[in-house]
């Protein structure tokens, strides 16, 4: 029988997972399904784009991994049972749709990435925007279409994801009054020279900075800061964080406190050696024993190492296994402007920066090389495939699965 692998997730994780297995293995030994709730591949770090007006290429899943022996399954994923080996999926629209069921493995890898953080914030789920999924986006690209010129947006959170969304919105929508808030500063980690140039260009786009402002409170028309003060805001864009799905900590599946899953250097789970976690889902470490954070930066080498690693585990290989690190930051700031930070592999600014139309140009070559990898997944490697039990010493280890 067909060793069943199951990926959980088609984010840039999950995608890239899914695609170099289908290259690594051969489909007369493996069943690869990769499960996702959207039949299209989303362009994470794109969505700010998206909500700003701008439309995005459509990716359908199927045409992507068409001849690579993936087969997609558009559905949710309700539960996992890690002990029983088993998947539990919804239609779009609940279980008695098309898509739900209970779907069997024998490895997983989970993919399921992250959504965005309230941190207990009162009035964030019920007024607040945000740019975490492409549904989200879209609320927010009408919601900001229905301003009249002169309305107040402010985007909470003064971290990349904030940092991005405030400066498209403001670019793409010139009349409004674009504000920014963060509880301490914003881009504070970048080097000197960055942060000068992302001031300047807040000045020029108009963007106001409110710095150590902790919202306490988000209302229909403005948020409250613990020290009292009010910032207008029709419309609020939260971005000051990001958590994990609760379906990993519901299992019995060893997680972080923050319902992240435990995994050693191969990306393969410390409690069940069957399962692989990938991307935001994933709680590894980095160079310098740090934990990696939540990015496309590291779900791309995630999913590499554990592809890699499931791969090498079923023919009978040594599976490889590297540190992970950084080596830069991307900061987009509209269409035409951008810093690229460079870090140590411990993810520290360093003083090497490139701004300007110069940054706007890598930064937009790294996110479309990211999506042209998710496009072309057989192409990411040679084209020659392994077979399981390649060798009399794969055997136990098979079995062993």
């Amino acid at each position: 029988m067909k060793h069943r692998i199951v990926v959980l997730g088609a984010g840039y994780a999950g995608a890239i997972a899914a695609g170099r297995l289908a290259k690594r293995l051969h489909r007369d030994d493996v069943e690869i399904t990769l499960v996702n709730g959207d039949p299209e591949f989303v362009e994470r770090v794109r969505l700010h784009q998206l909500a700003s007006g701008q439309d995005l290429p459509s990716r359908p899943l199927r045409d992507v991994y068409a001849g690579t022996g993936v087969q997609v399954r558009p559905a949710r994923v309700v539960a996992v049972d890690v002990d029983r080996k088993t998947v539990e999926l919804a239609g779009e629209h609940g279980a008695e749709t098309p898509g739900g069921d209970t779907l069997g493995y024998d490895s997983l890898v989970y993919a399921l990435g992250s959504t965005a953080a309230d941190h207990g914030v009162p009035g964030v789920a019920e007024h607040a925007h945000n740019v975490a999924g492409k549904q989200d986006a879209l609320r927010l690209r009408a919601r900001l279409g229905e301003l009249e010129p002169g309305g107040t947006v402010l985007v909470a959170g003064g971290g990349l994801t904030g940092i991005e969304t405030a400066a498209e919105i403001a670019e793409a929508h010139p009349g409004l009054k674009v504000a920014i808030a963060a509880r301490a500063g914003v881009g504070d980690w970048l080097s000197d020279k960055a942060q000068r140039h992302l001031r300047g260009a807040f000045d020029r786009l108009g963007v106001t900075v409110h710095e150590h402002a902790d919202i306490t409170r988000v209302e229909t028309d403005r948020v409250v800061t613990r020290a009292g003060g009010q910032i207008p805001a029709q419309v609020t864009v939260w971005t000051a964080g990001f958590t994990v799905h609760p379906i990993a900590a519901a299992t019995t599946l060893e997680v972080s406190d923050t319902g992240r899953i435990v995994v050693d250097g191969a990306m393969r789970s410390v409690s069940h050696p069957d399962v692989y976690a990938v991307g935001d889902a994933a709680l590894a470490e980095g160079a310098g024993g740090k934990p990696l954070r939540m990015s496309c930066a590291t779900a791309t080498p995630m999913a590499w190492q554990a592809a890699d690693a499931l791969a090498a585990r079923l023919t009978g290989r040594k599976a490889p296994e590297t540190t992970i690190g950084y080596s830069m930051q991307c900061v987009s700031l509209g269409r035409r402007d951008g810093i690229v930070q460079k870090v140590t592999r411990e993810d520290e600014a360093t003083p090497t920066v490139f701004t300007g139309r110069t940054g706007a140009r890598i930064k937009e070559f790294v996110v479309a090389g990211a999506a042209w990898s998710i496009s072309h997944p057989t192409l990411l490697l040679p084209s020659r495939r392994r077979r399981l039990a390649a060798t009399a010493e794969a055997e136990p280890r098979i079995a062993a699965l």
